[in-house]
């Protein structure tokens, strides 16, 4: 494994599993198979519903907690101060652990700003080692560094072959937040995992396609975030330590960007609403499941 330093000093891998839309009944024969395989980072949120699977994959594994790199991330309905302080300590309990390692803001809306002061705290409090943000584009990134007292140290971003994420990556490069790819792959959307120009450069070092986009991210220095539900593709997605794209690789990978998502822009008011919506409709779905629970 290798391991890039966040501006804290903390380490963390570049390959770690993502558990988004991992079910509740498969995630913890998951994440305990990840680790099994050799996976220490591990990567949930809040809107995932399946803390608690993580958390007993944890346990169960018998790994010592410090070898284990552990990341969540606050889901919008718990933004403000004492609403994200409130749902990291319920984090901390469904993952049954003593400390967060990476605490992130899942989404750039609503009142982010008392959420990440909640982050703040709690990092002095040392209950999180590493804070930072998800899905902030470049703007949105330069003012939460810019007016914070502990800037985030790592920004998660939709970032792959497709969508490389090349000014963005400049922009926190400037202000040493570390990138981090979920959906590396692209969900295989635009062809990804047939396309001729990663199957060619696979074939070079007798990889997939897949492992050729994971390398080609690890040697921009981006983490990555891969998943899958068979123990098998885990270990491919493991296997890219072995091998180095060359410099003519790097750009012929690099020719195929197209600078644009290939699931939405957070830029688009319609998503907004979009993402408004289903704020509204977990929190209902949140509640009437508490009325069960008490009934």
């Amino acid at each position: 494994m290798e391991f890039v330093t966040l501006k804290n000093g903390v380490t963390m891998p570049v390959l770690g599993y993502g558990v988004y839309q991992v079910t509740k009944e498969e995630c913890e024969r998951c994440v305990l198979d990840a680790l099994s395989v050799g996976y220490r980072l591990i990567d949930t949120a809040q809107s995932y519903f399946n803390e608690e699977e993580v958390g007993n994959a944890i346990k169960k594994s018998e790994i010592p907690r410090e070898e284990i790199f552990l990341t969540s991330k606050i889901w919008v309905e718990h933004y403000g101060y004492e609403a994200a302080k409130a749902s990291v300590l319920e984090s901390m309990r469904k993952l049954q652990v003593e400390y967060i390692d990476l605490m992130l803001l899942h989404q750039p809306f609503s009142d982010y700003y008392g959420a990440y002061r909640a982050l703040e705290e709690l990092y002095e409090e040392g209950k999180l080692r590493a804070i930072g943000v998800s899905n902030f584009y470049p703007d949105r990134l330069v003012d939460i560094a810019s007016f914070t007292k502990i800037p985030p140290m790592v920004n998660q971003v939709e970032t792959h072959v497709l969508n490389q994420q090349t000014e963005a990556k400049q922009w926190m490069d400037k202000y040493g937040v570390q990138i981090e790819a979920w959906a590396p792959f692209g969900e295989g959307r635009g062809g990804l995992f047939e396309n001729p120009v990663l199957a060619e450069i696979g074939a070079k070092y007798g990889k997939t396609a897949a492992q050729v986009m994971l390398r080609w991210n690890i040697q921009r220095g981006v983490v990555v975030l891969p998943k899958s539900t068979h123990k098998e593709r885990m270990e491919q997605n493991l296997d890219v330590f072995d091998f180095t794209l060359s410099d003519d690789d790097m750009q012929k990978i690099a020719a195929l960007d197209t600078k644009t998502s290939a699931f939405f822009s957070h830029y688009d008011p319609n998503m907004v609403e979009w993402f408004v919506t289903m704020v509204e409709e977990r929190k209902e779905k949140h509640d009437s499941s508490k009325e069960k629970k008490n009934w």
